[in-house]
């Protein structure tokens, strides 16, 4: 059983009027008081309207819920002191003007990278698990390049930007995009190629160092995981523990093939990223590209694609009937882009958004 452990990036607003609020430092500094400086789930992001958790690795998908819901929950406990409420939100639905934090590496990014900074305020969520050398995370890695598609497409969560609706499900994966090492890669086939064009890629001078590395599917620089960074912040913690789920049957799978002796499929990088931009334009809701045909299908055709490709893992792993129980959910009421529209559809307004996202965020519903 390989463990999982998430990243989530959670947006900092003002519980009046939902506005993003630059308040991390403020939230961070509350969390450390109320801890005696123990507790260091918490860290700052780019922008100082973010603020970021992370849990332990944990092979019991229940404990690993129960820690997401955990830190949500104190996250919104700590901001509630200050006036202000945490959203899982990976854009901001209202207008906002980001601020760039200050640390040292952080202002080195807003000099060299201009607007390109200023504007990646957005909030995502990364998907850590557990390999037991890079001979295998580089052949995982190499294996799960076509189905990362369909993650984004059902963990997309960012239809507005600058108080309009972008036209997008996941806007967040376009701004993200903007980095110029960020996306899908070529099959690398060991893991000496890995990092060698790692090396070549901060050699260019283009890079600060190896932590910019912003692939779709990278190995972790501090951990003996693949970690998996293509998916928005989900709004509800239940769509975390499905997008944990997947990824964890997608490495698994990816690692059977690989002792088995079967190749990756060699589809090229220009395709990935077409198929990239469908998951960000459609979401849930028109089609998107196989994983198995690069052609278009009904995104249910190819959700359900990636859900047959890794069932044995989930069956093994006795996450089957949950996993199958929250993604009946998802295409039943959607993702949070679905959602977030169906509220202003409603409502009217993306104040209302907010306000309802913010009450989604901790427990879901």
């Amino acid at each position: 059983m390989r463990s999982v452990g998430v990243e989530e990036e959670l947006l900092l607003v003002d519980s009046e009027s939902g506005e993003a609020q630059a308040l991390s430092h403020a939230v961070l500094a509350r969390a450390a008081r109320d801890s005696n400086g123990e507790d260091d789930a918490f860290e700052s992001e780019l922008h100082r309207q973010q603020l970021e958790f992370a849990t332990s690795p944990h092979k019991d998908m229940e404990k690993l819920a129960a820690e997401i819901v955990q830190w949500r929950e104190q996250a919104a406990r700590h901001a509630e002191t200050l006036g202000a409420a945490i959203a899982a939100l990976a854009t901001s639905p209202l207008p906002v003007s980001p601020t760039v934090g200050t640390g040292d590496r952080y202002q080195w990014l807003e000099e060299q990278f201009g607007l390109t900074t200023q504007e990646q305020l957005t909030c995502g969520c990364h998907v850590h698990v557990y390999v037991e050398s890079d001979d295998e995370g580089v052949a995982v890695l190499d294996r799960i390049r076509p189905w990362l598609s369909v993650l984004l497409a059902l963990s997309a969560n960012s239809p507005f930007w600058q108080g309009k609706d972008s036209g997008y499900s996941s806007y967040r994966s376009r701004v993200w995009g903007r980095w110029p090492s960020a996306g899908p890669v070529d099959i690398f086939g060991s893991p000496v190629a890995y990092h060698e064009q790692i090396d070549a890629m901060v050699a260019t001078g283009a890079l600060r160092d190896d932590g910019m590395i912003y692939f779709d599917a990278r190995l972790s620089a501090a951990h003996p995981t693949v970690e998996v960074r293509v998916a928005d912040v989900c709004l509800e913690p239940s769509m975390t523990v499905l997008l944990a789920m997947l990824v964890r049957g997608l490495v698994e799978t990816a690692a059977r093939q690989w002792r088995a002796g079967e190749p990756p499929a060699a589809v090229p990088v220009t395709l990935l990223r077409l198929a990239g931009w469908r998951a960000g334009r459609s979401g849930l809701d028109d089609q998107l590209v196989s994983p198995l045909l690069m052609r278009p299908v009904p995104a249910l055709t190819a959700v359900e694609s990636l859900f047959e490709h890794v069932r044995p893992a989930l069956e093994d792993a006795g996450d089957y009937d949950e996993a199958r129980s929250l993604l009946s959910r998802v295409l039943r009421e959607g993702n949070g882009a679905r959602i977030q529209r169906e509220i202003l559809a409603r409502t009217g307004s993306l104040r209302d958004v907010v306000t309802e996202c913010v009450r989604r965020t901790a427990r879901g519903v």
